[in-house]
């Protein structure tokens, strides 16, 4: 049985998660975590370190400010460590790649397989169609608060693998001049309840191809995050991404 505390547990996410692991007998959701202590048919904490037992595998949907403390604890209490929020920056990605000195920490902006069916395409597409120009659209709920999405930004660094010359642009609106052939250009929408869509374009003469992802239900990044789980649950300490995940399910 492994035995998991949600982070973000009061988020859309994570009461997905939570919800969807009652549903496996392998796995049991033992507390949350989030900014405030709330008690119910399962006790959210605001403190990790107030948690009376020790879980296997913290799963994290909550914000980049709450990685401190996630480090800390997964490290000192040797507890592996999967996250899925986006927003990070160079200071949290250092911690994580800290922390996974002594335990295993997975780190994924979209925990979707599609998803990551999408990226692989995205970087054939780019070294196949060399001198097509790239964009990336995103759109998500009007709730989010980061843009571009995560998942935006690990399509075009997977992309960028490729294509090492590119950069991104996120607003033309202040640039009066004729597109790069290096840009990538991103552009993010807002509106609605939108779960979450990204399409690549990769637009030459006289012809575009577009590969794109759309999620209807969060219940699909869930069902990613409970093979997570189960994947992190049983690695050695180190960083892991979503193709160490998809390596192991095709063994």
């Amino acid at each position: 049985m492994i035995k998991v505390v949600v982070s973000g547990a009061q988020g859309k996410m994570g009461k997905t998660v939570i919800q969807l692991i009652r549903n496996y007998n392998d796995m049991k959701a033992i507390a949350g975590f989030d900014i405030a202590y709330n008690e119910g048919d399962l006790v959210i904490y605001d403190d990790l370190f107030k948690i009376p037992e020790i879980p296997d595998v913290i799963i994290d949907f909550s914000n980049p400010s709450a990685i401190k403390q996630l480090t800390d604890y997964a490290a000192a209490k040797g507890v592996a460590l999967a996250v899925g929020t986006t927003g990070l920056e160079e200071e949290h990605i250092e911690l994580l790649y800290n922390a996974a000195r002594t335990v295993p920490v997975f780190v994924s902006h979209n925990m979707c397989l599609g998803i990551s069916l999408l990226l692989s395409l995205a970087k054939q597409a780019a070294e196949i169609l060399s001198d097509h120009d790239i964009e990336i659209i995103e759109k998500h709920h009007n709730q989010k608060i980061d843009a571009p999405s995560g998942t935006a930004l690990m399509i075009a660094n997977g992309i960028k693998e490729v294509r090492k010359d590119v950069y991104y642009v996120y607003n033309r609106a202040d640039i009066r001049k004729k597109r790069d052939k290096n840009e990538i250009g991103i552009h993010a929408i807002r509106g609605g309840n939108l779960v979450g869509e990204h399409t690549v374009f990769f637009i030459g003469e006289d012809e575009t191809v577009e590969i794109s992802h759309k999620l209807t239900s969060r219940k699909v990044l869930a069902n990613g995050a409970i093979k997570v789980i189960r994947f992190i649950a049983q690695q050695k300490p180190g960083y892991y991404i979503m193709q160490d995940l998809i390596s192991s399910l095709s063994h």
